[in-house]
């Protein structure tokens, strides 16, 4: 048996092909790139999703004691909505669609390994985000008063999150056995690198999901008192939504960040070890997931328990920290030993970093107990920095491999102008929660509630934001098709850059390579330039 399949993905559309079957071709097709642009395509109508949501949450707690937008079991229902597409129908496919898409080309790999598996992924995860979706809508999910749709909601959470660790297999098996001859694991490109390190520790941690997901199917199903039925669906799966687990979904965001700055500096990373030990240092966020704890520090109580709290907490939180600045510090040091140039992918990629570093430093603060933010908005923000973060950093990386993807390269000064209202956004919708949550606004809650200060400005502040990221995914999108339309065509290298996938045609052929070359560096074809002057 062969993990990849060299003819998926071959055109088979005749001249006379209608849109029916174009749009089965697309259903059925096993070419790694048209299967990350499906779960790339869907991610960003979930992106439009939450912002929405965000908006009108906003809007609710301007005035949580009288504004009735949302009332009783809705505004719980939609909460659980919210923070479950965040992390699962935006964060994580969004970042699996990108690795699906690249990863092959990178490695130098034909086609993805198990391309049927990877397809499965992808209409697995679809359809459990449509049935939870249903779920919600119909009076299911945490909270919902009707039991069937609350099964319901629980079978689409297992299925979305088969569907998700079946496209990690796909990756992880790509990276681990279909490299390019001569390509050791030393040598794999910081984004192929990141993308093995993030499907590793999902395949290792989303399973705990899914067993959370059938024990509380089980107790939802029959007496529906050890796990709390309902009510307790937040209590026992809400870990999946929230740090530290939703660090492992951001490492390939990073992963980008380093692949993109020393092609923008127009040098080998100066730091490349470096980079991979940060990239790597993160996966210890898995430790939290997989024991379904945030560790929060407590210097209460005697020293053996004090010691242990601070050993959890730091392994939880401080390593995966120390690994996002370690990563960012490193990539960045690229420009200073360079001589960048202007790039709108790059601008993408490191403004969503640096939000990221937001969040993840965010977390950090909100698990030290003494700082007494837990249960509040803190974490909201915390979420919506990582997320949104996230977004961005993946619209760079959209913008860096467009060539490839779709046959065009961007237009950089519009893009550069959404980059800049994509920083505003993410601040605006996480920055005023932070400050929320030390005034004690409830996590989870948009209705009847109190504090000191001013609670109209914090969430008007949070809303705009929230519009704001509509707007640029909006934006973002119209120029890609406009793009696409006018046939902007792009050369095989436009960014004069580093990896295999720039030394094929624009865009990449269904079987990506016609021969392989023997690799001998992290730089392959930058090997390949001896007229140009590179930095050792």
């Amino acid at each position: 048996m062969t993990t990849i399949d060299t003819h998926v993905g071959a055109a088979t559309k005749s001249p006379g092909s209608s849109v029916v079957a174009s749009i089965g071709q697309w259903v059925t097709s096993s070419d790694h790139k048209k299967i990350g642009r499906l779960f790339i395509g869907f991610s960003l109508i979930h992106a439009i999703e939450v912002a929405v949501i965000g908006v009108l949450f906003g809007l609710e707690r301007m005035s949580p004691s009288s504004m009735q937008i949302f009332s009783g079991d809705a505004a719980i229902q939609l909460s659980s909505l919210y923070r479950h597409v965040l992390v699962l129908g935006l964060l994580a496919p969004l970042f699996i669609g990108i690795a699906i898409a690249v990863v092959p080309m990178q490695v130098g790999s034909k086609a993805i390994a198990f391309p049927r598996l990877a397809q499965y992924g992808f209409w697995a995860w679809l359809f459990g985000s449509v049935l939870v979706l249903v779920s919600e809508i119909a009076n299911g999910g945490p909270g919902g008063g009707n039991s069937n749709m609350v099964d319901l909601f629980l079978l689409g959470v297992g299925l979305l999150t088969v569907g998700l660790l079946a496209a990690s297999v796909s990756i992880a098996t790509t990276i681990l056995t279909s490299r390019a001859p001569g390509m050791s694991l030393d040598l794999l490109p910081a984004f192929s690198w990141s993308a093995l390190v993030a499907s590793i520790t999902t395949l290792l941690s989303l399973p705990v999901a899914i067993g959370s997901v059938i024990y509380l199917y089980v107790d939802h199903t029959h007496a529906a008192i050890a796990f709390g039925g309902v009510n307790g669906i937040n209590t026992w799966l809400g870990w999946a939504y929230s740090a530290p687990q939703t660090f492992i979904f951001v490492v390939m965001a990073l992963g980008v960040l380093a692949e993109i700055a020393p092609v923008v500096a127009r040098i080998r990373q100066p730091q490349r070890p470096v980079v991979l030990i940060g990239l790597g240092l993160m996966s210890a966020a898995i430790i939290g997931a997989v024991t379904q704890s945030s560790h929060t520090l407590n210097l209460s109580g005697s020293n053996s328990d004090k010691l242990t709290s601070t050993l959890l907490f730091l392994l939880t939180n401080g390593l995966p920290l120390l690994g996002v600045l370690v990563t960012i510090a490193a990539s960045l040091l690229s420009l200073k030993e360079g001589k960048p140039k202007v790039s709108a992918a790059f601008a993408f990629a490191s403004l969503g970093s640096i939000m990221i570093l937001a969040g993840v430093a965010g977390s950090f603060l909100a698990n030290i107990d003494k700082a007494n933010v837990q249960d509040t908005s803190f974490a909201e923000g915390v979420t919506l920095y990582l997320v949104y973060g996230g977004l961005l950093v993946a619209l760079g990386a959209l913008t860096h491999w467009a060539p490839k993807l779709w046959g065009v390269v961007l237009d950089d000064v519009k893009l550069l102008g959404l980059a800049g209202l994509g920083l505003i956004g993410t601040v605006l919708a996480s920055l005023p929660l932070y400050i929320a949550g030390f005034a004690k606004q409830p996590i989870d809650v948009v209705n009847g509630f109190h504090y000191g200060g001013p609670v109209a400005l914090w969430n008007l502040l949070t809303a705009l934001g929230s519009a704001a990221i509509i707007l640029v995914v909006l934006a973002y999108v119209g120029l890609l098709i406009s793009a696409v339309r006018a046939g902007a065509g792009a050369t095989d290298d436009p960014w004069d850059a580093h990896t295999l996938e720039w030394s094929i045609p624009s865009p990449a052929p269904a079987n990506n390579f016609a021969s392989l070359a023997t690799v001998y560096s992290s730089e392959p074809l930058l090997d390949a330039k001896p007229s140009q002057e590179v930095s050792a």
